[in-house]
């Protein structure tokens, strides 16, 4: 490579010179005088007029040599002066795992980057040339012939764990490009029937359960897919990945606590695995262990290790940072901006649709939702009168909130509708209010938010915290608000709330909320999507 950086550079003697003219002298590029740039610029004449081509001739030159080229690769590819089958077929003989082909993974275990993965035991060895064939079909997106290749060498060969293996990544292909569960849960089936062949290599054993294990979870099946880690473990006790694998297994069916086991354990053998410190940070943050997850966590972020970079664990270690009175918070906050895991360092949802509008604060003609903000102001009294007698009748249908976003207090909530889902029980005790809501299905249709009576008493202070999306504005309708001592902070905005008056924000930036009032605040919180979804992104969005 470096004759051609020379070329590019011009650190040769051509040019007419002006390589060894700038070359040939003892001050540096940085601290050359204007004089001596305009002699490099020039060919090493004061004049320009000797010892180089002249500007028109050496731009005339450059177009023919470059015009050569491009007429040098037209005639190469059109021609076909060139067997790229036979260069493929040659490279072939560094085919490094055994699927058939040449490509970056065999190219990275050249380089010693990484592990030479063993896919053929004694036997396919024997048949390799028809396993090459079938997984050559599948890699240039054949799948169909592919599947049928393989189908083939399974008949012929049913104890082949590599035809198994490349049946079901082919099966797998096709329920991408199908878009077909039914076609997937073959296919997880077949990576099964892999793992129960005798003699399949523990490379090609791990793969098949590691593949079975994420197309179980891509289906919703966690515990099935559960059941598949734990197998892996028992099979591979000393291998550390399988064990963190088998931690987000817990995680993703709510068990934190044998995930938290898990992660003991690796640290225990490896205690500089970033991705089970990340982990356990987020457990102890879960339990509440606020100081005691924050190292976990930013350890976790600073090893690099592949599954650290994660929206998640910045947004948890901010959090995490701001509840102890840590100023290095907004920090992480801007770190996890700059890697591309928040809209912005006050934006900091993580279920997001690219392009969005994005501002902390709204205006009723802003959102265009002008029609529900007059009928909830019109209608506020009847709003708050059926909201009183709800707190009369039944404290306790007002729930306390749960999401751990209190530092002291006390919040509660009397949820109408929830993930665009109508809660007939609750709407029997605010029915007027229900009546009215029915009309606007900018809000009871938004799978992304809630309706909801939010009363918060004094002494009540709600942690700096984002929403999960940015898919949804937040409408708050005063209802009973004291004098004085109520407000929320949205970005670098502090705002407070009038009787029957609406504000409007984005709850996708950073909030927060104070109530230090002699009585109690009782809103009314509707939100509504963002006013630039489309109609099939609102029909589409999966419910939060």
């Amino acid at each position: 490579m470096a004759p051609r950086k020379n070329a590019k550079g011009g650190g040769g003697s051509s040019s007419g010179g002006g390589g060894g003219g700038s070359g040939s002298g003892s001050t540096s590029a940085g601290s050359s005088s204007p004089g001596a740039r305009r002699e490099a610029k020039h060919g090493g004449q004061k004049n320009g007029r000797r010892g180089g081509l002249s500007g028109s001739s050496f731009f005339t030159w450059f177009m023919v040599i470059a015009l050569l080229g491009v007429w040098t690769s037209v005639a190469v590819v059109w021609f076909d002066l060139i067997d790229y089958e036979e260069v493929l077929g040659k490279l072939g003989v560094y085919d490094a795992d055994g699927d058939g082909d040449f490509d970056v993974d065999d190219a990275k275990v050249l380089l010693a980057k990484k592990k030479k993965p063993k896919l053929l035991n004694k036997f396919d060895k024997t048949i390799k040339t028809e396993l090459d064939a079938a997984e050559k079909l599948r890699k240039r997106g054949k799948i169909e012939e592919a599947v049928n290749a393989f189908e083939e060498i399974v008949r012929k060969y049913p104890q082949s764990p590599r035809a198994r293996y490349g049946k079901a990544q082919c099966e797998d292909d096709l329920a991408e490009k199908r878009r077909s569960n039914e076609v997937l849960r073959r296919a997880i089936e077949t990576y099964q029937e892999v793992a129960s062949l005798p003699d399949v290599p523990t490379d090609l054993l791990k793969l098949s359960l590691k593949r079975r294990s994420e197309r179980q979870q891509f289906l919703g099946h966690m515990r099935g897919s559960l059941l598949t880690l734990q197998r892996l473990v028992q099979l591979f006790p000393s291998d550390t990945s399988l064990k963190n694998d088998l931690g987000v297994g817990y995680l993703l069916i709510g068990d934190n606590d044998n995930a938290k086991k898990v992660y003991e354990e690796v640290l225990n053998v490896t205690p500089n695995d970033g991705f089970a410190k990340v982990h356990y940070g987020f457990i102890l943050k879960a339990q509440n262990k606020i100081a005691e997850s924050i190292p976990y966590l930013k350890e976790g972020i600073e090893s690099g290790d592949p599954g650290t970079d994660d929206g998640r664990f910045y947004f948890h270690l901010g959090d995490a940072m701001q509840r102890v009175g840590n100023k290095e918070a907004y920090k992480w906050y801007e770190l996890g901006y700059k890697r591309g895991h928040f809209a912005s360092v006050w934006q900091r949802s993580l279920y997001n649709v690219n392009g969005l509008k994005a501002q902390p604060w709204w205006t009723p003609r802003e959102t265009g939702y002008i029609d529900l903000v007059k009928s909830l102001e019109r209608n506020w009294k009847l709003i708050r009168d059926e909201g009183l007698a709800v707190m009369d009748k039944a404290r306790g249908l007002f729930l306390p909130e749960d999401e751990n976003l209190r530092e002291k207090g006390d919040w509660s909530q009397f949820t109408l509708w929830q993930q665009g889902r109508k809660n007939e029980n609750a709407c029997k005790g605010a029915p007027k209010t229900c009546s009215l809501l029915e009309k606007f299905p900018e809000t009871t249709g938004c799978r992304r938010g809630q309706i909801k009576y939010s009363i918060m008493h004094p002494g009540t202070h709600v942690w700096p915290h984002t929403g999960p999306t940015n898919c949804r504005l937040r409408m708050h309708l005063g209802l009973v608000i004291p004098k004085d001592g109520c407000k929320i902070r949205c970005a670098n905005e502090t705002k407070t709330w009038e009787e029957g008056k609406v504000l409007i924000f984005d709850d996708s930036f950073e909030h927060e909320v104070w109530q230090d009032a002699s009585s109690f605040r009782l809103i009314f919180i509707v939100d509504v999507w963002h006013p630039e979804l489309s109609p099939q992104q609102r029909r589409s969005l999966p419910a939060i």
